[in-house]
């Protein structure tokens, strides 16, 4: 397989000196742990505090990481990428709301970006979180079979209602929806309620994408199992398949609560785990679509590899790549250039309410091994070539 990732022209060919330059001063203060959980702290004070630190953070962080303040702000990004063969995966990244009102707001907001979907080829995808649209402490306590109060009953019925209006809503418009992946103690509700909703739209093709965190060592079991489900009752199956986002904290709770943890035992173990649920994903494609989330480049290269193998169109449409937005260009660009399906996840939202998720961010990539210094070497590379070193 020729190794394409290390073209610095083809990924960075939308970004301007100045961008460039932005970004490199970005992934250096990234690379500096203690200065990453400082900076934290200051800007989780400075928003509580009501300090006028929006301006600094939208025209650094925010700007990179995030596709605008709200979804019309996000197109002039999705057209710029579209012109490169790249597209985008609205993310309305407001996180760790607790109240009715706001779940039926992200609701409204999810439809719309089903309806931005439809109208516009560059958008394939539509994506909510399943605790934008109920509490947290509800799926845990399904999870776990201890039963609801009358009052809490009532809350799951409308969190069941607002899943099955916005897949019903995606069906009927054609538009692929993801549904993101959570901590591991709410997601057996999430699961189950997801395969009841592909069980629902998913009769003639992929309609509805659940996601898998494949650092959790019990994922490939799950995928098999629903696998035999879907072929008993004769439905498609949709997986956006990721390493997974809440390492840290899934590792300390079994800890501290005296369970097994959920993750695998080593990185190469979690390595084996994506590799081994893709390719069964490829080797079942009659009746499954994947969207691979992954900023590793090897995996990435194996998943090309099984599509040759196989005779599988670059451009077959039950295969996506997905990288987030103002990560990875090495990847996202190199891939579209050369005819594959690559979408680049575009997170929006006003800039205090997405700052939970830019925080996580930082912290992914200060933790992950390589990412960074990764990103530093492209950068400087394309820098050089533009000053023709």
């Amino acid at each position: 397989m020729e190794k394409i990732f290390n073209n610095t022209q083809v990924a960075f060919s939308l970004k301007t000196d100045t961008e460039l330059d932005r970004a490199y001063f970005l992934f250096k203060l990234i690379a500096n742990e203690p200065l990453v959980r400082i900076g934290t702290a200051v800007t989780n004070f400075a928003i509580k505090a009501h300090l006028p630190v929006e301006g600094l953070i939208r025209a650094t962080v925010f700007d990179h990481f995030c596709g605008g303040i709200n979804e019309a702000d996000c197109l002039p990004v999705v057209d710029k990428m579209f012109t490169k063969g790249v597209s985008s995966v609205l993310d309305y990244s407001v996180e760790g709301k607790e109240e009715e009102a706001q779940f039926d707001a992200a609701l409204e907001m999810t439809l719309k970006t089903i309806d931005f979907a439809e109208e516009k080829k560059s958008i394939p995808f539509a994506v909510f979180k399943p605790t934008g649209f109920g509490r947290f402490e509800l799926y845990e306590r399904l999870g776990k079979k201890i039963p609801f109060t009358t009052e809490e009953q009532a809350e799951w019925n409308r969190v069941v209602l607002r899943f099955d209006k916005v897949c019903k809503t995606a069906h009927q418009k054609n538009v692929a929806l993801l549904i993101d992946g959570e901590e591991s103690w709410m997601q057996d509700a999430a699961d189950d309620l997801v395969a009841d909703m592909m069980r629902k739209y998913n009769k003639e093709k992929a309609i509805v994408f659940n996601t898998l965190q494949m650092y959790r060592w019990d994922r490939l079991d799950y995928l098999k199992k629903l696998h035999e489900q879907a072929k008993v009752e004769g439905f498609y199956i949709g997986m956006k398949l990721v390493r997974g986002a809440y390492m840290e904290k899934e590792i300390n709770r079994a800890a501290e609560n005296g369970y097994k943890s959920p993750i695998c035992a080593t990185k190469e173990a979690t390595d084996e785990n994506y590799d081994a649920s893709i390719h069964y994903m490829i080797e079942n494609l009659d009746n499954m679509s994947v969207f691979a989330g992954t900023h590793n480049e090897e995996s990435s290269y194996k998943l090309m590899e099984l599509m040759q193998k196989n005779n599988i169109s670059k451009n077959d449409d039950r295969i996506w790549f997905g990288q987030l937005y103002g990560m990875s260009d090495n990847i996202s660009y190199n891939l579209a250039e050369n005819g594959y399906n690559v979408a680049k996840y575009l997170p929006f939202g006003p800039v205090r309410d997405v700052m939970p998720y830019l925080i996580r961010r930082a912290e992914e990539n200060t933790s992950v091994a390589g990412q960074t210094n990764r990103e530093l070497t492209l950068i400087k590379t394309e820098r050089d070539r533009r000053k023709g070193k």
